[in-house]
């Protein structure tokens, strides 16, 4: 049922970590001042807190005369990380609704305009993924907290409230309109697809509030749309869109999908679509506001005859984006410093003072869940072979599961069979990682340089992040796959190799993460892990302002939650796990791992 997905929706997607306490956290608004509109309505400023911490700066278009109960519409703004609220073509819609007796709220988007800082960055709301608390929170809570505001206003009808955007503002409408159902009314232009039609128009893959983690486990895009029935719901979209959401695939989908939950209400008029052709491109120009205000009057206006939806010019009345500024508390938290308030008290258990079986047992069981661990078995396939008086050399196309493919290089010097198998791994793939194959090959290793997803020849060609984020919606982990991938290799080795230790063999930040992770979870196959470079805390994550289109794997939700690497590591031991030119900061870190490689019998410091 509806009600069940928009519980789910909240707690398997929105509601997670410090953001159940976010929402019910007290509420404030703020109003400062007001500033002069047209003859008809007035231009209020005010600012409210989403969460503790967390202002949202707002300007309330209100009718100079008023009796009664009146509409009222939340409008939300795409990507104008420039313009933000001051967005001509939003100021116009909103004057327009104020023209019409209607109170219109024009909120700012996280990120853009006013906020539009770096520690606003979308790519960067994975770092609270990171900690355990959905990144996706704060976007829903200046939403919901918006209507909140509207509906307080003692004019407010909640008969009739409305929320419309474009693009970025079009998924906030969708979302929002699903999901709350105070809302009547909803014109997402241009802003959605199925997560089904993104896989085959890459056009759409939206950033990480549009791709929220483990989204579509609960529910698609198209069931959003279908959640609105009964209530109103307008469809716009461009025949010649020229950023994403082009009618052509995008809109069709959507329409099969909601049409049968509106013809069960009986209300199938009330599923209403607009296709604009001018200028036809990524908009919200007159024609499909003029589309928006045809709505409004069937639906909001329906008994007054004389309702005219032709748009009112108003671009004298106008404003500078300086003068719809609003003030700001100096010290405004973003996604980033919401996140360096949460790693404080992570990871919730630190490494017990003492080994035990007992704990590494539990902790690994816990590790896999968290990254969505699979077992795969590697279907192995020798592409060709090449050898001269000093290399031989194997191309193979390893087959992980019924879904990926990893390819690697099998390289050994000399005659003898090596008694160590290395496979190597690095942040740019494994042509980058010769140097290390040349000093593993002189020490007498076979080496497997291998590449796995999302790395080197396995990495997608364009838009891969994106590609990555939706791995993360549908309920899988990036770090999960290429660990597991890595995990399954080794013991592809162990078998293929008989007799052969094996290694892992790490270079980079992140595929030392992947590594290390694969050696916790492999016991038996893994006899032990190099690292050159990785980090001495997930911490670094946030400390050092990482963004997920830079580093997916690092934002594996919940990961610094339950372990760090110092954690990690310690399901590695008693095999030997080797970090290579430490840091100071490593070897504060993870000094206690060499008591803990004592307790297991085992004499050996990770950072020597």
């Amino acid at each position: 049922s509806t009600d069940q997905w928009r519980a789910e929706m909240f707690e398997r997607v929105i509601f997670r970590g410090a953001a159940v306490e976010w929402r019910t956290a007290p509420r404030q608004v703020e109003w400062l001042g007001e500033i002069e509109g047209g003859a008809d309505y007035r231009i209020k400023k005010l600012r409210y807190e989403i969460l503790p911490g967390l202002w949202i700066p707002a300007l309330l278009y209100e009718p100079l005369k008023m009796s009664g109960k009146v509409p009222v519409v939340m409008n939300v703004n795409g990507h104008d990380r420039a313009e933000g609220k001051a967005s001509k073509y939003k100021q116009i819609r909103c004057i327009n609704q104020a023209k019409r007796g209607m109170i219109a709220l024009n909120v700012e988007w996280l990120g853009m305009g006013q906020l539009g800082s770096e520690g606003f960055t979308h790519y960067r709301m994975n770092q609270l993924d990171l900690c355990g608390t959905a990144g996706i929170a704060p976007f829903y809570l200046a939403m919901e907290r918006g209507l909140d505001v509207l509906l307080e206003h003692e004019h407010a009808d909640p008969e009739r409230v409305a929320v419309a955007g474009l693009s970025g503002g079009g998924w906030q409408t969708i979302f929002i309109s699903s999901l709350d159902t105070r809302v009547t009314l909803a014109n997402p232009v241009a802003g959605y697809s199925s997560f089904v039609t993104r896989i085959h128009n890459h056009s759409d893959l939206g950033d990480s509030e549009q791709t929220p983690c483990d989204m579509a486990t609960v529910a698609d895009y198209k069931h959003l749309t279908a959640m609105m029935a009964p209530r109103a719901t307008l469809l716009t979209f461009n025949i010649a869109d020229d950023c994403c959401f082009a009618s052509g695939h995008a809109l069709q989908p959507l329409v099969d999908a909601a049409e049968p939950a509106f013809r069960l209400y009986g209300q199938v008029d009330r599923l209403a679509t607009h296709v604009n052709h001018d200028p036809g491109t990524h908009n919200f120009e007159q024609d499909n506001r003029e589309a928006l205000y045809r709505m409004f009057g069937k639906h909001f206006y329906a008994n007054e005859p004389a309702f005219n939806a032709q748009e009112i010019v108003c671009d004298d009345e106008l404003k500078t984006k300086e003068e719809l500024i609003v003030p700001l508390p100096s010290a405004n938290a973003d996604f980033n410093r919401l996140a360096l308030g949460l790693i404080d008290e992570l990871p919730r258990e630190r490494l017990p003072p003492q080994a035990t079986s007992e704990w590494t047992a539990a902790a690994r069981l816990r590790l896999a869940k968290v990254i969505n661990a699979h077992d795969y078995t590697i279907e192995a396939e020798e592409l060709s072979s090449q050898s001269d008086d000093q290399i031989h050399a194997k191309l193979w196309k390893l087959k992980a599961g019924k879904e990926w493919t990893i390819p690697a290089i099998e390289l050994a010097k000399g005659s003898t069979n090596p008694i160590t198998t290395s496979i190597v791994v690095a942040d740019d793939g494994r042509v980058s990682a010769m140097d290390s194959v040349e000093k593993l090959l002189d020490k007498g290793h076979r080496v497997v340089a291998v590449d796995p997803f999302y790395i080197g020849e396995s990495k997608i060609p364009s838009r891969d992040f994106l590609f990555a984020l939706l791995v993360g919606a549908v309920g899988e982990r990036p770090v999960g796959i290429q660990a597991s991938q890595l995990a399954a290799v080794a013991r592809w080795a162990k078998q293929n190799y008989e007799g052969s230790a094996v290694q892992l063999v790490a270079s980079g930040e992140r595929a030392c993460l992947f590594a290390l992770v694969a050696g916790a979870l492999e016991p038996t196959a893994v006899d032990g892990v190099e690292l050159h470079g990785s980090l001495a805390s997930l911490k670094q994550v946030v400390q050092q302002n990482y963004a997920v289109n830079e580093k997916p794997e690092f934002f594996c939700f919940g990961l610094l939650e339950d372990f760090d690497i110092r954690e990690i590591s310690g399901l590695v031991a008693p095999r030997e796990v080797r970090f290579i030119g430490a840091s100071e900061r490593m070897r504060s870190e993870l000094a206690p791992l060499k008591t803990w490689y004592k307790d297991l019998g085992k004499d050996h410091d990770p950072l020597r």
